[in-house]
């Protein structure tokens, strides 16, 4: 068996084995740390910059250790990656034989139950489409029950969630199907693994709310280790708090006719109470959208005698009568479920509009589809911690982005890790000669209907000058939306470049067609703030429009700011600056993702030069020289890409000029 020292050395086996595996001082570092959490079965905290090297930092720990270890992530990407990549990889290199096991969410899994019944549906109507036929075919052969492995069936196909259970409709040990449940038998495979990985998804679900009957996958763990460690104060959140929504309520009216139906009831004797449910759940969308729009977020949307707190008290009461009526069938496993769901959801309304001021922050999220209630608690540290600690594993969080200015008290304070040892270690890149950051004069202010203009101005000489190769990222849809119809309105003066606009294709398509092009212009909101890896000359140029604070609008941001000003604290410093750091720096880190990468970052907010916490979000970025002058990051750029230089010779690039 291999220590780690010899592991990760010049002449270690995975120097051997691994093709341009470099030894490195900080990855061995963080090998050693992660170790010994894993034997000590502590809570351990590591920030590892880009390039270091953190996948293999814990798993040849984790592998070595001979323990069962869980292994979260924020994204499926890192999930298959590791799976069916990376796992496989340093397992062979030390020699250490382990049996790894795949868990997803039990919505990737086909259930067998829901099968049956849209099967017969379908039979009966005589619509029985190709896709329905293909799956029909697969689940004959399939082992895993994976719907990821049907052809031409994508997670937003309509088919899938009728293909599949959730938490509030599966029927567990009383199902018929219950000995040949995909869900149940990839969990069992689960916890006989000795590494199991998950997502964070699956992983909160299991901590707050103990998936019965599907055994006990964090009981059974010696440590847990989370990649992507950034994104679980706010998904800890969304899972310890109550949330309605008016999808839920459909989905139950659904299921509570198919069966009746399979079992031919009369429908007619709950038409009554089948159709109270859905007036009133109409009557609710439609106090809420009549609701003044500014007035959304606010404490009182559901004050007493409101019409939307009417509406919200008749929904609740008519789904307590129908819970009731299905009760008195006394008839199937499938029929006592819908009562139980049909109660259980009347009593996610009755919390979301009888809490208390001090339990949480009410929220109310309309999209076109339907509504969301929620109540988010305002702090989950304590009860993160106390879950976590109930476990006796080791719990190690790791990330890219989780210490501001290497202080990591803002993500350990916000799960309760007070006593969690951290350790920060830089990327090994070379920002000084890889990188620019420019940082544009006499711009309009953000909040400026002059600002997206702004933008748009000063990034077609950068986009021509690195020929493409440019992410445009924004802080909002609008922002992005008015930026594709200035862009477009211009893009001859920029050259033959594919311009590719978030929300017009799929993600995935997004980025092949960006990698692919090597001269495209991509404009992305969130989704491409994070989790976006494009190595290579692809990326030269990443334009960030603005500092990325949270809406004060969003739930889950006022929740905590309503949280911190009851306590007295600063919400602003003590959260709001802190998370937009964060979120900066996960932007900034799109550029640079190996070792020849190059290229410019362009913020385009004022306030990070002319306000005083500017200097905040500048010390957490990585140490690029900076400029303020166009024509120096055009010539950097141009450097890069190779296109000919604009009236003469290209200027030397400036240090630090802030």
């Amino acid at each position: 068996m291999f220590d780690l020292d010899e592991a990760f050395g010049p002449h270690g086996p995975l120097a051997r084995t691994l093709p341009g595996f470099t030894p490195r001082r900080s990855q061995l570092a963080m090998a050693s740390r992660v170790a010994r959490a894993i034997g000590n079965r502590a809570p351990l905290v590591v920030e590892a910059g880009t390039g270091t090297g953190k996948t293999f930092a814990y798993l040849v720990p984790a592998l070595l250790s001979g323990k069962r270890v869980l292994i979260s992530t924020g994204t499926r990407t890192l999930q298959d990656q590791l799976f069916n990549k990376d796992l496989p990889l340093v397992a062979s290199a030390i020699g250490v034989p382990a049996k790894v096991a795949l868990l997803k969410g039990r919505s990737n899994y086909l259930c067998h139950y829901r099968f049956k019944q849209l099967s017969g549906q379908r039979s009966v109507s005589g619509t029985r489409d190709r896709t329905l036929v293909r799956v029909e075919r697969w689940s004959s052969v399939t082992k895993s029950g994976d719907l990821a492995e049907v052809p031409d069936l994508g997670d937003a196909h309509p088919l899938w969630p009728q293909l599949t259970s959730t938490r509030d409709n599966c029927l567990g040990a009383k199902c018929a199907d219950a000995a040949r449940c995909h869900v149940f038998e990839a969990r069992r495979r689960a916890v006989e693994a000795d590494v199991v990985i998950v997502n964070h998804h699956l992983l909160l679900a299991d901590l707050a709310l103990k998936e019965d009957g599907f055994g006990d996958l964090l009981g059974a763990a010696d440590a847990v280790i989370l990649d992507e460690a950034h994104q679980i104060p706010d998904l800890a959140t969304q899972f310890f708090g109550t949330r309605l929504g008016s999808r839920q309520v459909e989905l139950m009216l659904r299921d509570t006719r198919a069966e009746l139906t399979q079992l031919s009831l009369n429908t007619a004797l709950l038409a009554v109470e089948l159709g109270d449910v859905e007036k009133a759940l109409a009557a609710l969308a439609e106090a809420l959208r009549a609701m003044p729009r500014a007035a959304t977020p606010g404490h009182e949307w559901l004050a007493a005698d409101t019409p939307m707190a009417d509406a919200a008290e008749n929904l609740a009461r008519s789904l307590r009568v129908l819970g009731e009526a299905l009760g008195e069938q006394g008839r199937g496993a499938g029929i006592t479920q819908c009562a139980a769901r049909a109660n259980e959801l009347a009593a996610r309304v009755e919390t979301v509009i009888h809490a208390e001021e001090n339990e949480g922050a009410r929220s109310v999220e309309l999209t076109q589809r339907g509504f969301t209630l929620s109540l988010l608690p305002f702090d989950v540290a304590g009860r993160f911690s106390q879950m976590a600690a109930e476990t006796r594993a080791a719990w190690v969080f790791t990330s890219a982005t989780l210490s501001v200015g290497e202080d990591f008290a803002h993500f350990t304070s916000r799960l309760g890790l007070a006593e969690a040892e951290t350790l920060a270690i830089p990327s090994p890149f070379d920002f000084e000669s890889q990188a620019l950051l420019y940082l544009p004069p006499k711009l309009p202010d953000p909040a400026s209907p002059a600002h997206t203009q702004a933008v748009v101005d000063l990034s077609v000489p950068l986009i021509e000058a690195s020929a493409g190769g440019a992410f445009v990222l924004f802080t909002s849809h609008r922002a992005l939306q008015r930026a594709a119809d200035l862009l477009r309105s211009r893009w001859a003066e920029i050259g033959d470049h594919p311009l590719l606009v978030q929300g017009e294709a799929p993600r995935e398509q997004l980025l092949r067609r960006f990698r692919e092009s090597g001269n495209a212009v991509l404009l992305g909101t969130a989704s491409f703030w994070e989790g976006v890896d494009v190595k290579g000359d692809a990326l030269r140029l990443v334009i960030i429009e603005k500092l990325p604070f949270a809406s004060p609008d969003d739930a889950l941001t006022r929740a905590r700011i309503e949280h911190l000003k009851a306590q007295g604290g600063n919400a602003f410093r003590e959260y709001q600056l802190p998370e937009a750091a964060l979120a900066l720096k996960q932007g900034v880190g799109r550029l640079i993702r190996s070792e020849t990468d190059r290229g410019v970052v362009v913020i385009c907010d004022p306030r990070i030069i002319d306000k005083p916490y500017g200097r905040v979000f500048r010390a957490s970025l990585p140490p690029m020289p900076v400029t303020r002058v166009a024509h120096e990051a055009e010539a950097f750029l141009r450097r890069i890409a190779g296109t000919p230089a604009a009236g003469g010779e290209l200027v030397r690039v400036a240090g630090d000029a802030v």
